[in-house]
């Protein structure tokens, strides 16, 4: 049905039988326009006298047989600029060589265009410009696109990241799609308008078109798409915030993250001189004529090779390939909270990312900038900011940043870091820094994604049209980031909330665990270091002082748990006499070597050999003959269980093994609803209790010996057979922590059982639910997926008395845990902080916005007679009227975070105050 409807389409349908135009009822109808309403027919002179005001539609004639195309001009449509539309002119201007061209959305029109030649005409340019047609010239101009195209091209770009040659290829087809009319190419022409449309836009939303000096005052970066959330005195920080106490002065911090991207190359085409920029460094761009004087004077000094990792950014500048290339990509500088573009951070980088152009483009970012605390993020920053103040006395005086009078700190990205050696991951840590919240670096990264689709078209264009580019859509990624900071914002405080208190916990957790008289020298030199994070002599608190364990030590380790699980596995003298203390120990007993039992069988394998099967009997007879033993003291104890023995002897057809044997401790009577002596059950309780503690302390043991051997293997084991052998003793002590698991296991299903008989309460929130898979892990070992912002020490870290061991070892891994737990729970409380600092940042800034804009329309010198002055003043109550209702839409979202909320009323129309 839907197929021929379609078809239906291609002839007159209802009016095919029609001898007269329904609308005039003169001609024979025999056109339509595809771009109205309906499929009616009109006569020659109806369709092109309905079309007066729609002079881009697209019209077809029915030839007999089928539908083909013809154009408004072609029917003698004339379009008259100057006058309302039908009205004619006196003295009308035909357009050179009758031959206009109109780019639309629907496709490529040929226009019959009439100028007004009036003595009060506007030129030509005006006149197209007032029909809202955008002309590719300003002399005789032959083509226009409608400013609707351009709009839609605009956005389309940013979205789709088409490019100018797809898009018009697309309308180009969409005018004819069969090859057989020869259409002009106007395809050039749309780049330029296309081109100037997004700089005009940007001057627009800048307030440049207010400004009575005129664009030419345009003054660097000021087109540029600020960030409402970094602080910016004068639009978004409190008046005396200079004068805060020490400990709030981070708040006003300043986040930039550096960074290079190689995708953005550009091919040697054309020039600066044949084509420049519209701009001249009035948004992200640096200025190129200064930049490119600054990298002549400095192209031959050396760049100095990394003392940390083989960074390739750093040792590889000099070598990339950039042969056919104008730039091998792009420097950046961004803001490293809010992942925005930061004005005059952008250039383009000649070789690799060599230190002088990423010092010119980091520098002139902050010129002007009002900032007492900056926190600077780059990959190299290591090596990067070492010789930063002597290279920066070399460049011009307007560049130079005081570094005595502001707190500059430097880090490496999170994702970055583990490529640094050991003292870099600790000195260079967002995690492990005072006041950076939950700050990672890694904004730049995030925003390659949305940029380098636009690679591909930008490499070959000239250099201006390519910075022109990458401006636009530098300013468009801005303003989406600006618009989503009310659930971006509203998402972190919920997630930082929920953390903060998390970590508070699990921190209070490990410190009480700990003995008073170690903490309080661990927390006297972290909080110096915290206040001297720079000084060289100062200890890294979070830097291991103990020398690792060695392969020696290793083996000594084994061969002690070894012994003690000798020294638990001895045969107990059974005797007709012996206590209930005893006999409940002995059937504990009896029960770990069930568990050591049947994990020495499940490591037989298929194919075990004689010897290994007559070592597993002898173990089995060795077993049963203590189990016999002890049921004959059990008959004395707990003669009930005879009967258990007697039912399940009768019920099982095959032979029972003796690791498979149910004992039926008091425990286990509980569970079968049988009595039992209150003191044979307060017995267990106390002996469970302490093997838990116990199993604990072994699991944890294990733990920390399978990390030293880890660390071992991977700093000094090589070749197979030393690998091997490594594998072989790591799985030696995975087994005893499986085993301690399997004891702690037992125990605390034995305390279970008897707790409700016993009426014992809390005993649980000491020994918890053992997960081996997420909680059987060492200190600094964290869940899979989770990072180690978000870690938390699994439970067994936090039994009471877990910091007892006088070990130097485990003292100091404990010290190191203490005081990343420590600065994992402060990250957290200062991301809450900053956060709703951030928020009431925003608020102010779209407020001051919008009387900025309140003010530009009050501004204007233009003759109050002027029609143009009306538009200048609505569009700047447009602007001022669209950051009030940001700010009030973020506010009632935010309003549960926000810990004070000052809106102000927005300001009246400057219409009415006009």
């Amino acid at each position: 049905m839907f197929l021929l409807e379609l078809l239906r389409h291609e002839g007159r349908g209802d009016y095919a039988g029609a001898t007269v135009c329904w609308n005039c009822r003169l001609d024979v109808p025999q056109f339509r326009c595809i771009d109205c309403l309906g499929t009616e027919l009109y006569c020659k002179g109806c369709i092109v006298t309905l079309h007066t005001r729609n002079p881009v539609h697209r019209i077809q004639e029915w030839s007999n047989s089928c539908f083909t195309a013809v154009s408004l001009k072609d029917l003698g449509l004339r379009v008259q600029l100057g006058h309302f539309a039908g009205d004619s002119c006196l003295l009308p201007e035909r357009a050179f060589n009758d031959d206009f061209t109109l780019i639309d959305t629907n496709g490529i029109h040929t226009i019959g265009l009439d100028f007004c030649g009036c003595e009060t005409a506007q030129t030509h340019t005006k006149q197209l410009l007032r029909a809202t047609w955008f002309p590719a010239t300003t002399v005789d101009p032959r083509t226009a696109a409608t400013f609707r195209i351009l709009e839609q091209y605009h956005l389309l770009s940013f979205e789709s990241k088409a490019s100018g040659y797809e898009f018009y290829h697309s309308i180009a087809r969409l005018t004819d799609n069969t090859g057989l009319r020869v259409q002009k190419d106007r395809y050039e022409p749309f780049l330029r308008m296309v081109r100037e449309w997004r700089h005009l836009k940007m001057l627009k939303r800048a307030g440049q078109g207010h400004d009575p000096a005129g664009v030419a005052n345009t003054q660097s970066g000021k087109c540029a798409v600020l960030c409402p959330a970094c602080p910016q005195p004068l639009k978004n920080l409190p008046d005396n915030w200079k004068d805060v106490p020490n400990d709030k002065r981070w708040l006003y911090a300043l986040f930039v993250a550096i960074d290079a991207n190689f995708r953005l190359k550009r091919r040697i085409v054309s020039k600066d001189t044949t084509d420049p920029g519209l701009s001249h460094g009035w948004a992200y761009f640096v200025d190129e004529t200064a930049y490119k004087a600054y990298l002549q004077d400095h192209a031959g000094k050396p760049q100095e090779k990394s003392t940390c990792a083989s960074h390739n950014a750093v040792n590889m500048a000099d070598t990339k390939v950039s042969q056919g290339l104008a730039a091998t990509g792009v420097g950046t500088i961004d803001c490293a909270w809010h992942n925005m573009k930061l004005p005059n951070g952008v250039g383009d980088l000649q070789k690799g990312e060599r230190y002088s152009n990423m010092d010119y483009l980091f520098l002139s970012t902050l010129r002007g900038r009002c900032v007492e605390t900056l926190n600077v993020s780059y990959d190299i920053a290591c090596q990067w900011h070492k010789n930063l103040w002597e290279r920066m006395s070399t460049m011009p005086p307007s560049l130079h940043l005081d570094p005595l009078t502001k707190l500059i700190r430097f880090f490496v990205p999170k994702f970055h870091l583990p490529a640094h050696i050991f003292k870099c991951q600790t000195t260079y840590s967002f995690n492990l820094s005072k006041n950076v919240g939950r700050t990672d670096g890694e904004a730049p990264e995030r925003g390659w994604s949305n940029i380098n689709p636009v690679a591909s078209c930008t490499k070959e264009m000239g250099p201006g049209s390519r910075r022109d580019t990458l401006d636009d859509h530098f300013g468009d990624w801005n303003w989406k980031k600006i618009v989503g900071l009310g659930a971006t914002l509203l998402r972190k405080m919920g997630e930082a909330q929920e953390e903060k208190e998390a970590h508070r916990i699990a921190f209070e957790e490990l410190d009480g665990a700990l003995q008073p008289e170690a903490l309080d020298p661990w927390k006297l030199e972290i909080e110096y270091w915290e206040h001297n994070p720079n000084d060289p002599l100062v200890t890294n608190p979070f830097e291991p002082k103990v020398t690792p364990i060695t392969q020696a030590a290793v083996r000594l380790k084994l061969a002690e748990m070894e012994a003690r699980d000798l020294q638990q596995g001895v045969d107990l003298s059974l005797h007709p006499d012996i206590s209930p203390s005893v006999f409940i120990a002995s059937g504990i007993d009896i029960e770990g070597e069930q568990h050591r039992l049947t994990a020495d069988i499940a490591q037989l394998g298929l194919h075990a050999t004689d010897t290994q099967k007559a070592a597993i009997q002898r173990q089995q007879n060795s077993l049963q003959r203590k189990i016999n033993a002890w049921r004959r003291v059990q008959a004395l104890y707990t003669p009930a269980v005879q009967l258990l023995h007697s039912y399940s002897f009768q019920s099982s057809l095959d032979l029972i093994t003796p690791e498979d044997t149910k004992l039926y401790l008091p425990s286990a009577m509980c569970t079968k609803s049988m009595r039992c002596d209150t003191h044979l059950q307060v017995t267990e309780w106390e002996l469970r209790f302490a093997q838990a503690g116990d199993a604990l302390e072994q699991l944890r043991q294990s733990l920390r010996l399978r990390d030293y051997m880890c660390t071992f293997k991977r700093d000094w084991v090589r070749g197979q057979s030393a690998n091997t052998r490594a594998l072989n003793a790591l799985t030696r002590v995975d087994a005893k922590a499986s085993a301690a698991a399997n004891k702690y296991h037992a125990a605390r299903g034995a305390l279970s059982a008897l707790a409700p008989l016993l009426r014992k309460v809390g005993w649980n929130l000491k020994y918890k639910e053992l997960d081996k898979k997420n909680d059987m892990r060492s200190m600094s070992a964290a869940k899979t997926g989770v990072s180690e912002g978000r870690r938390q020490l699994s439970w067994i870290w936090l039994v009471e008395g877990v910091g007892d061991d006088q070990d130097e070892v485990i003292q100091d891994s404990l010290r190191v845990e203490w005081c990343k737990s420590r600065a994992r729970s402060m990250r957290w409380a200062e991301e809450v902080e900053l956060l709703d600092e951030e928020m009431r940042r925003v608020l102010q800034f779209f407020r001051w916005h919008a009387a900025w804009w309140h003010e530009k329309g009050c501004e204007s010198t233009l003759n109050a007679a002027a029609v143009e002055h009306e538009g200048l003043i609505a569009y700047a109550y447009r602007q001022a009227r669209l950051r009030h209702d940001i700010a009030d839409r973020f506010e009632k979202m935010w309003m549960a975070h926000l810990s004070i909320t000052s809106a102000p009323p927005p300001p009246p129309s400057p219409l009415l105050i006009s």
